[in-house]
């Protein structure tokens, strides 16, 4: 009977940790496709399906389920719910890149911007190509009034998706932005 539980527990785990590569498989093959995009229409298309990826838990769909819950939270302005459904998402998968990147989203809703730098500097460490972290870190260093830390964001994340309109936006008002200061 041990012998069959342990059979048991380890086709559990190993069949969790396959799921897992396949999801890392598919987002890597699609950041490759998204640096070869050759117009934006392509590149759109392969960042609605590295969100796809990325708001979907690679093998709990309770996860899912509670993400998207915050998710809906955060959309109807309930950003204290929504703070708690990404906190628990964390703590179930703290190695869930989007979790993270969702809770640090609302903190900056909140106005808490150090808190929501924080947790965007997890996202980064788990997925370092995360362009909604990279424009989201841009959005909390122009918060704080860090122009140049906001404007290296930018540059980042359009390093990882070209053709990201965003980011080169935010650029060049921030350019501005600078060159106020120095006056």
């Amino acid at each position: 009977m041990k012998k069959i539980s342990f059979i048991l527990l380890f086709f559990i785990f190993s069949s969790s940790l396959f799921a897992d590569d396949n999801h890392q498989r598919e987002i890597d093959k699609l950041f490759i496709q998204l640096k070869s995009a050759n117009d934006f229409e392509n590149s759109k298309k392969i960042e609605d399906k590295i969100w796809d990826l990325w708001i979907t838990h690679p093998s709990k769909n309770s996860l899912t389920k509670l993400l998207a819950d915050g998710s809906s939270a955060m959309m109807d302005n309930k950003l204290d719910t929504a703070y708690n459904k990404f906190t628990e998402v964390i703590k179930l998968d703290p190695n869930w890149a989007e979790a993270w990147n969702k809770r640090a989203t609302v903190l900056y809703l909140m106005g808490k911007y150090k808190l929501s730098q924080a947790d965007i500097d997890k996202v980064l460490a788990i997925e370092e190509r995360h362009f909604g972290a990279l424009t989201g870190q841009g959005l909390v260093q122009t918060a704080l009034k860090n122009y140049q830390k906001a404007i290296d964001s930018y540059i980042e994340a359009h390093k990882v998706h070209p053709f990201m309109k965003s980011p080169m936006i935010m650029i060049e008002k921030l350019q501005i932005e600078l060159q106020k200061q120095s006056i």
